[in-house]
């Protein structure tokens, strides 16, 4: 009998450039205090939507989940996602209740830090140029200060 493929989870702060990549959320709030609204689907990332965003980068507009590129990304430690662990670590929650989030079954961040991920994960902007101390500090040493761009 042959084994079915179990497919990887989502990297839910991946690049607009990663392979099966699709918008699941969108950057909204004040430059100050920046929220992640959901759609009710994930949407393809397509020309069409790369193209509503200019003169932005994408991921200053989209949250953006593509499955999780593993040993190409600089967060993954072998078996599990670093950014996530720093980021409920240091990052204080900025909901009460969980997100609708339309890809939490496949999400990394669900996965393995569950409910405390989700928690925060409407102040995640991949590409943000005045982030919270916290988030910046969760990017770790080896990614840019001001971003928390993915593989």
């Amino acid at each position: 009998m042959e084994q079915e493929s179990v497919p990887r989870p989502l990297c839910p702060s991946a690049q607009p450039s990663m392979p099966g990549s699709a918008v699941f959320g969108i950057v909204g709030g004040t430059a100050k205090d920046r929220r992640v609204g959901y759609l009710p689907n994930p949407q393809p990332l397509n020309d069409e939507l790369l193209a509503l965003t200019k003169p932005v980068e994408p991921t200053e507009v989209f949250r953006i989940a593509a499955p999780c590129a593993e040993h190409a990304c600089q967060h993954y430690d072998g078996s599990r996602c670093g950014l996530v662990n720093r980021i409920v670590g240091l990052v204080p929650s900025v909901v009460a209740q969980l997100p609708p989030c339309p890809i939490r079954s496949r999400c990394r961040w669900w996965r393995e830090e569950g409910k405390a991920a989700c928690m925060r994960c409407p102040a995640v902007v991949t590409k943000d140029y005045r982030p919270m101390i916290e988030m910046r500090m969760a990017a770790g040493p080896t990614a840019p200060a001001a971003s928390l761009d993915e593989g």
